[in-house]
């Protein structure tokens, strides 16, 4: 993307191509003809395994109303127990609240360019893949980048957050 491509964008996407850009990132944001809302959607869409869509999941942590954001492989289900056991007690983040803290809506948070900054875990699960794909803060916009990027644009940690006993 040389810019001029940025400003028909949707907002969200806007800013998430912006931070890419000026991180180095290899692979700009694509929008796609159908909703990429749900992993299994972006998967289709995309025509990868829906492992290898990384779903952005925010939580409310109770102490502060600090919005949490785990980021975990779409096949696997957040265990609420092992994420309180890292950042603190969570509870359900409605609409309002996930716009209001990230700037993005439900089915569209991106794990970059939030409205302020969420407390970030990244699930250990994403590095069974090369390639993954992130929502771009659009739910017809993704883009494409391999687990270890996550880490460095996110400078979050990996951790194990998803529930036991999945395929």
């Amino acid at each position: 993307m040389c810019g001029s491509e940025l400003h028909v964008l949707p907002d969200g996407v806007r800013r998430v191509a912006e931070v890419l850009q000026a991180s180095g990132h290899a692979h700009a944001p694509v929008m796609l003809d159908d909703s990429a809302r749900t992993a299994q959607e972006a998967a289709q869409a995309l025509g990868v395994s829906v492992g290898q869509i990384a779903k952005s999941i925010i939580f409310r942590r109770k102490s502060d109303d600090a919005a949490v954001l785990v980021i975990t492989s779409g096949d696997r289900r957040v265990d609420e127990k092992k994420v309180d056991a890292l950042v603190g007690k969570t509870g359900r983040a409605d609409a309002d609240f996930v716009k209001a803290s990230t700037g993005f809506t439900i089915g569209g948070v991106s794990p970059v360019a939030h409205a302020s900054t969420p407390v970030t875990l990244i699930d250990r699960e994403l590095f069974r893949f090369d390639v993954i794909w992130a929502a771009a803060g659009h739910p017809k916009g993704v883009f494409q980048l391999a687990p270890a990027d996550l880490e460095k644009l996110t400078g979050a940690p990996v951790a194990d957050v998803v529930k036991a006993g999945q395929p």
